[in-house]
């Protein structure tokens, strides 16, 4: 009887474990059964084979020595000739194992305490697999707590079945938590660590942002309206781009909802963050216009390749664009994606004159001709002397004032100084040691060989092993600021189409690639997309 008492409660204790760690009672079995085996080696030895069952049902124990069968045994506590295996199974073979059945043991107090040991530490791997497999799959969400605890700014957050750990930099500034308060953050990662999993939180993710209005707005919730990006300078700005897939729902309106009582929430919620709804566009220069708001802008220029835009407001909205400490315009920044220059109208007036002074100012240094002439060709619109060079001689002849014969004298000076700045730049490239095969490459002019020569590359494989970023230059953004990286060829007005095509024909040239090698991505899309069309 005092048997059937000690495996009932063997059952109910696995029950109470499972239950109170929310872990599935056979892995709970699992681990008393390690222990038990652990327990039962160290009495018959570490080196024997044992293994321990639990019947989930009874709670009867079971201990068996297992036995390996070989042809020759040489250690009786783990081996068994294959003679004698057959005796006991006449299907027994090498590599097979016998199981020896042993009688119940007592645990002696340091072996109940190794057991209870093994036990603990089964049941914590358990737990942390639960809450890792529980919590990976709620990255994304935002999620409720109670403040358990302040570590060095950084905030526990019990989340009933895990811990999750908002860290000081995901903390709202000037936020303070306590013990006990209720807290809702954005799930932002969940890992796996020698301590067990770790949830992290966050307050300040521009997602939680999303997911806060995802609640408060149905239309966003039902996908009629979509916020396209977001840009927070957490517990102060904040600026959100909407856009409606319904004509006749205004995507701000639906976002501020009636008296602002659903853009209230989320600033409630934020710690009174001010939030700009801001319409979207696919056009950028009408997107970044709404993004500077409130300022209003006078005229944009965009610069498409280096994703660019200069901004020209009125002298009294200068302030206003550009916020507080550069806030507003580094958050349309943010939220547009692109590098945003803002200038007034007297500075861009002040510019324009400054551009087109040096424009004048090459014409007449480059053509010999006297400043009139120069203004003249700046004022309608020719920029380069290689423009003059090698456009239609009429457009030059149509300009007020020029005939003919002035436009062919023109584009003759223009020709002749252009021939003498190769012609220099072609010696300076030979002094400098960049060989002859490398003007081979299509597009490569000398002024390129000469920048090339002076960085140190001379050949076509110092050429071939360049990539379009050390050409053309890149740009890096970090913390809603973007920092430009010169290239080789930043000055002459080289794309990276360009630039990469260059580098393609020079590793060509080397024989480090071939023409295969460039077809063959191709032809794989185009049977790619046959197949796709054949499934269809």
């Amino acid at each position: 009887m005092a048997v059937s008492a000690n495996r009932l409660e063997l059952l109910q204790i696995a029950d109470a474990v499972a239950r109170e760690k929310v872990i599935d009672r056979e892995i709970v079995l699992a681990a008393m059964a390690d222990a038990i085996q652990k327990a039962a080696r160290s009495r018959y030895g570490s080196e024997t084979n044992i293994r321990a069952d639990i019947n989930s049902k009874t709670g009867e124990i079971r201990l068996q020595r297992l036995l390996e069968v070989v042809e020759h045994a040489e250690d009786y506590g783990t081996q068994i000739p294959l003679a004698l295996a057959r005796d006991r199974n006449v299907d027994a073979k090498i590599g097979d194992f016998i199981a020896d059945p042993l009688p119940p043991m007592d645990f002696g107090r340091i072996a109940a305490q190794s057991a209870k040991q093994v036990i603990v530490q089964k049941v914590r791997e358990a737990e942390r697999d639960r809450q890792f497999d529980e919590f990976k799959d709620r990255v994304g969400e935002i999620i409720n707590g109670t403040v358990k605890r302040v570590e060095y700014g950084n905030v526990i957050v019990d989340l009933g079945r895990g811990e999750g750990i908002i860290r000081r930099d995901e903390m709202i500034p000037r936020e303070n938590m306590r013990y006990g308060d209720r807290v809702r953050a954005y799930v932002y990662d969940v890992r796996r660590e020698q301590r067990g999993p770790q949830i992290f939180l966050s307050r300040t993710h521009p997602q939680f942002m999303v997911k806060l209005f995802t609640m408060e707005v149905p239309e966003i919730y039902d996908g009629i309206i979509q916020i396209k990006s977001v840009a927070r300078d957490p517990g102060s700005r904040a600026k959100i781009a909407v856009v409606s897939n319904d004509s006749s729902i205004d995507p701000v309106g639906a976002c501020v909802g009636m008296r602002g009582s659903r853009v209230q929430a989320v600033v409630g919620e934020l710690q009174g963050e001010k939030i700009d709804i801001i319409p979207w566009s696919n056009e950028p220069a009408n997107f970044i216009v709404n993004a500077l708001q409130p300022a209003e802008v006078s005229k944009v220029v965009l610069d498409e390749d280096a994703e660019r835009i200069e901004v020209v407001v009125p002298d009294e909205q200068l302030s206003l664009a550009i916020g507080r400490r550069g806030q507003n315009v580094r958050l349309a920044s943010q939220l547009t994606g692109w590098d945003i220059d803002i200038m007034t109208e007297a500075e861009e007036s002040e510019r324009r004159q400054k551009e087109f002074n040096e424009r004048s100012n090459l014409f007449m240094d480059a053509l010999d001709v006297d400043e009139m002439v120069g203004q003249v060709l700046a004022s309608e619109g020719f920029a380069a002397v290689e423009e003059l060079a090698y456009v239609d001689l009429e457009e030059i002849s149509s300009i007020d004032g020029f005939d003919e014969d002035t436009a062919s004298e023109i584009q003759m000076r223009a020709k002749e100084y252009l021939e003498r700045i190769e012609s220099e730049m072609d010696a300076k490239r030979k002094e400098l040691g960049v060989q002859d095969e490398l003007r081979q490459i299509e597009g490569l002019t000398s002024q390129m060989l000469v920048a090339l020569g002076e960085d140190g590359i001379k050949t076509i494989e110092d050429f071939a092993g360049c990539a379009a970023d050390d050409l053309v230059g890149w740009t890096e953004r970090k913390n809603g600021e973007t920092k430009k990286f010169e290239g080789l060829f930043s000055k002459l007005d080289v794309s990276r189409t360009e630039a990469e095509a260059m580098i393609v024909q020079a590793r060509l040239s080397a024989g480090w690639i071939t023409e295969d090698d460039i077809a063959k991505p191709e032809d794989e899309a185009a049977e790619e997309e046959a197949e796709a069309v054949g499934q269809e």
